[in-house]
């Protein structure tokens, strides 16, 4: 092959990178966060686009077979030719689909902790993770979409099995996500929302371990600092015809913050069957279970005389949230016509969900849901060009039933105040054609979706009234893939994205509504421009391989979806017009055989371009102060400017039975601002974290043994910010230096 003559490029272009990056200028804040320049950035994309030109034609003989063959045993390697759901709702491989698309496999993060999301998609390039308590009330952030959510996830649509854990109004909790019985995570970043209901930051879908070849049972255990401890047993069957895959978790965790004990029950299973070579029946079914307890956030005098301390509000009030959960699925998937190219999938699903939650007063809410998605795609030629095209439906109805009554010291007052019964629909209907422009070179991808989403809310309590908001749009997208190489393509995508207010979000501050009608949807218009690769040097002693992304995007949006709080009560209004551009980079670097090196960068530039509105303040006597305040020009909340993580990985075979495992990992987050007035600014931190651990197979027996240390350093850091708080109430704590230790033992048939 022409490439293996030229071992030198690839080392000759990582020599220049390497160099340019340690020549970036970079200044630090107060804690020392790196920031990096911009234009900087830009100049090492350009390098990493001319390394990639310069290996095309040395490349052009390598196929993503070849990739496989000779690095079968790398996951990495795999990656490339893996297929992806999310990216445009066809089983398709990642360098086939015109967005940042990332896979994480089960392999990636099998040693690590696996408490909460940070722990897993940290290394994700374009993501943005707060834990608030543990894995509840996480924030998922893509691009900012999502960054200013002070309850639940917003503007990443989250899946679990393709099934969505979000709420028909967009509004996510990720309590059933257990990772014990996650196999792989795959991430679409950018406007998905021509394919997806309210998805402008992306999608992320988790995805059960059902692909395994060999029965199995696996009794896992993990012991942690602050009361961690997670227990479980997992179990896998196989036969010619079916698959089943059942996962069951205790998890206990007596937190690091006052008032912040949490417990939890999580069961998972699939059920897969056959019934011919073209077609599969999947039974989906999850059940979770459990308690957590909230300290609430503090005021900066406050975090700074105790960040661990609990809001004695929240003590006083008992805040906490019981949550029962639960879901089951039914997916029919058949492939038909003479060269199978015709695929048929239809999922039918009902959920579960009753909560109780304390705040201010004490709530019951009861809310089932019933689901239905369905897609057909055909691939077939026209004009001599291969074509792909896929028309689908996304209907979720969901009835609600919220008691309110007064809060006595975390118990149910006697007298019920206040019962709301309240119906969500979501309709969604959307198109994709993908087009070869020049076979198995250049694709043209056009999509849209048009959606509906309906709230009606009905006060049975006196006084007895109603009330109605339904909110509807087409929204669609242009997207352009070229590949350079068989492993290596460029894309560009410019679309729009419609996001509804969440069933929570139209709350009104006024007493006399039931829904707040100055709130509108948020709108964006989304340009980005991208690349995306492999490039493979099998015989090389040094960098082997290099999988690598990079992204430029600009988001205008207007009436952005903002919230603030009173009384620790949040609200929501809109901002007119805000600007996001901003940078994502990404890497994977095999430097010499078992030792890798990862890398993940995003700049985020956000400010809003125009924005009046009212501000809300609390004085000493707890009054109301109300005042107009212009944030024109302000830096968007909640974002930080540069978030930087690198790892490097060693992963070493002793022999063909044991496999020893060592990673350290650092991540660098700049300051957050903690209100659209820009009035005050957490310190920026670094983590620095360790894990070390072994694989050991006797015959059929394996036994895993993990350990690490998060935040070795023990720095104290402001890890969720809670915006726009009236009560200046911005700040809890991440969590302190902890320990933790996994044994699981498991056994083939």
């Amino acid at each position: 092959m022409k490439y293996l003559k030229k071992p030198g490029i690839s080392f000759q272009v990582f020599s220049l990178c390497v160099h340019l990056i340690s020549k970036l200028k970079y200044q630090f804040d107060n804690n020392k966060v790196i920031r990096y320049s911009l234009s900087k950035i830009i100049m090492f994309l350009a390098v990493v686009l001319c390394s990639c030109l310069q290996n095309i034609i040395a490349q052009s003989d390598i196929t993503p077979d070849t990739v496989v063959q000779s690095q079968s045993m790398d996951s990495s390697s795999v990656l490339i030719d893996e297929i992806v759901v999310t990216g445009t709702r066809n089983s398709k491989r990642i360098i086939d689909i015109p967005y940042p698309i990332t896979r994480l496999d089960y392999t990636s993060f099998k040693y690590d902790s696996k408490v909460a999301v940070d722990d897993v998609l940290s290394s994700v390039p374009g993501l943005f993770l707060q834990s608030r308590y543990g894995n509840h009330d996480v924030r998922i952030s893509i691009r900012g979409f999502g960054s200013k959510s002070n309850s639940g996830i917003r503007g990443v649509r989250i899946l679990l099995d393709d099934i969505p854990e979000s709420e028909p109004d967009g509004q996510t909790r990720i309590e059933a996500i257990d990772f014990n019985s996650i196999g792989s995570i795959e991430i679409a970043k950018g406007n998905l929302s021509s394919l997806y209901t309210n998805a402008p930051g992306g999608v992320v879908n988790f995805i059960n371990d059902i692909d395994f070849k060999n029965s199995f049972a696996v009794q896992f255990n993990q012991f942690g600092s602050f009361g961690l401890r997670r227990n479980g047993i997992k179990a896998g069957v196989r036969t010619n015809n079916y698959r089943i895959l059942a996962t069951y978790s205790n998890h206990n965790y007596d937190g690091f913050r006052a008032h912040n004990t949490e417990s939890w029950n999580i069961v998972n299973t699939v059920i897969e069957t056959s019934h011919s070579n073209n077609s599969t029946l999947k039974i989906l079914f999850y059940f979770a279970d459990g308690i957590i307890k909230l300290p609430g956030s503090l005021t900066k005098n406050e975090f700074e005389a105790d960040p661990y301390q609990a809001d004695q509000r929240a003590i006083d009030r008992d805040l906490k949230r019981i949550s029962t959960k639960g879901r089951l699925g039914i997916r029919y998937n058949t492939k038909f016509g003479k060269k199978l190219n015709n695929e048929f999938e239809l999922t039918t699903y009902a959920t579960i969900k009753y909560f109780e939650r304390t705040s201010r007063v004490f709530r019951i809410i009861n809310r089932n849901g019933l689901g239905v998605r369905a897609r057909y795609s055909n691939t077939s030629n026209l004009f001599g060009h291969v074509n792909e095209f896929t028309i689908g439906s996304d209907i979720l109805f969901q009835p609600a039933r919220t008691e309110y009554y007064d809060n006595i010291a975390g118990q149910k007052g006697d007298q019920i105040l206040q019962l709301l019964n309240e119906k969500i629909y979501s309709n969604g209907y959307y198109i994709s054609n993908n087009f070869a422009l020049i076979e198995k070179k250049m694709f043209l991808l056009l999509t849209g979706r048009y959606d509906q989403i309906v709230f009606n809310l009905r006060e049975e309590t006196l006084p007895s009234r109603t009330d109605k908001r339904s909110f509807k749009a087409f929204v669609p997208k242009i997207a352009l893939n070229y590949k350079l190489t068989e492993l290596i393509s460029i894309y560009s995508s410019y679309g729009y994205s419609f996001d509804s207010p969440a069933k929570n979000e139209l709350e009104s501050f006024d007493p006399a509504l039931l829904y707040n009608p100055e709130l509108d949807p948020q709108q964006t218009k989304s340009l980005e421009l991208g690349i995306k690769g492999y490039v493979n040097n099998p015989n090389s002693l040094f960098l082997k391989r290099l999988m690598f992304e990079a992204t430029l995007f600009d988001l205008n949006i207007i009436d952005e979806v903002v919230p603030y709080e009173i009384y620790n009560e949040v609200y929501f209004r809109n901002a007119a017009k805000t600007n996001r551009r901003g940078v994502e980079l990404g890497s994977n670097v095999n430097i010499i055989n078992h030792l890798d090196f990862t890398f993940a960068y995003t700049f985020s530039d956000f400010k809003y371009e125009s924005y009046s509105a009212l501000a809300l303040e609390i004085d000493s006597t707890g009054n109301i102060i109300e005042k107009e305040e212009d944030y024109s020009g302000n830096i968007v909340p909640s974002v930080p400017k540069n978030n930087l993580f690198m790892s490097l990985s060693y992963g070493y075979p002793i022999n063909g039975k044991i496999e020893a495992f060592a990673k350290f990992s650092y991540q660098g987050i700049s300051g957050l601002w903690v209100n659209d007035a820009n009035s005050d600014k957490t310190n920026g931190y670094q983590l620095l974290n360790s894990v070390l651990g072994v694989d050991m197979k006797f015959g059929k027996l394996n036994i895993l043994l993990s350990g690490g240390v998060n935040n070795i350093m023990n720095e104290v850091y402001v890890g969720f910010t809670n915006t726009n708080s009236a009560e200046h109430r911005y700040y809890e704590a991440g969590e302190p230096r902890n320990y933790f230790a996994t044994i699981n033992i498991g056994y083939k048939f």
